[in-house]
């Protein structure tokens, strides 16, 4: 073999990619599923198997106090739940108060987020009491806000009495107890909302609103019809979490007045809750937990097609 051969199978070889490296020469399809694939396998195990599972487990009579082995049923969990008053009365609670604090949480969210907008020469402290609410642990905010409400040493009626009104009984009245409960959850969760439409705030042109004050357009009119348009993409994102959080509640109410008086502010995770940890029966439970999911999967599915449709 001659010398200029020899170089040519030489550098035939060098240029020849690695048989290692061959493989991840993949088209764009393959690529992306490739990549995909971790990420789709860890939703599979902590969020699609749970789901099956509880699916399955609904469909059977599966008490841990009887002593007695899982038996198949069917549908009767369901049929139970359909003549279960205290299942209509929870889920009623459940979306009286997503109604409630939902819209409320907005408002009082878009108008902090509006305020935490501002120009002011430092903006931390006020962006810093917007994380307060955010970070501090739900059962903690219950369990504050129960002090808060007391009948006795509360200071919601130390104020009301110093501005001479009567103090309030309030968790001994079904209407007033919900009330308490409200509030405190819109003071939780507004931060939330405020945070992200701090966000959305953050990323409008500022070229817009002074071709708006060249045009002679005010500040009202400036908010509705620039602001609010340009903000509806982190609104309707905020109002998906909200939403879906809040038909889950269970932390705030559980630790202000543990569903009393009665089950008058009882919530469908606390009767979850109440099902499968005080009375161990798993399969009523699990079918409750199934309706509350299917509940958030309406809910989301009602928000991604208004998505869809604005788009």
């Amino acid at each position: 073999m001659t010398t200029t051969s020899i170089l040519k199978a030489t550098d035939a070889q060098e240029q020849r990619p690695a048989a290692w490296t061959r493989w991840l020469d993949l088209g764009d399809r393959p690529l992306a599923l490739l990549l995909l694939a971790p990420a789709t396998v860890l939703l599979a195990l902590i969020i699609v198997y749970p789901v099956c599972r509880l699916a399955y487990t609904s469909f059977f009579n599966l008490s841990l106090t009887s002593g007695m082995p899982a038996e198949f049923v069917g549908l009767d969990n369901y049929r139970l739940m359909f003549d279960d008053p205290v299942f209509w009365e929870t889920t009623w609670n459940t979306v009286l108060i997503t109604l409630i604090t939902v819209p409320g949480a907005l408002v009082v969210g878009l108008a902090l987020a509006l305020m935490a907008n501002l120009p002011f020469r430092t903006q931390w402290p006020v962006r810093l009491s917007l994380l307060i609410p955010w970070a501090l642990p739900l059962s903690f905010a219950g369990l504050i806000f129960a002090w808060f409400f007391h009948s006795e040493y509360g200071i919601v009626n130390d104020v009301l009495i110093r501005l001479g009104f009567e103090g309030i009984i309030w968790f001994n009245s079904p209407g007033w107890a919900f009330a308490a409960i409200c509030l405190t959850i819109i003071w939780k969760t507004s931060s939330f909302m405020a945070l992200i439409i701090l966000a959305g705030l953050q990323t409008i042109p500022r070229s817009l609103y002074e071709a708006a004050d060249v045009d002679g357009a005010g500040r009202l009119r400036q908010f509705f019809e620039i602001t609010l348009p340009l903000l509806k993409p982190s609104i309707v994102v905020a109002l998906i979490f909200r939403t879906i959080t809040a038909l889950q509640t269970f932390d705030i109410p559980y630790m202000m007045t543990g569903g009393g008086p009665g089950t008058s502010t009882s919530t469908l995770a606390m009767y979850i809750h109440q099902n499968t940890v005080s009375f161990l029966d798993l399969g009523y439970g699990s079918a409750l937990a199934v309706v509350m999911f299917a509940l958030s999967m309406c809910v989301t599915t009602v928000y991604l097609r208004m998505i869809r449709t604005k788009e």
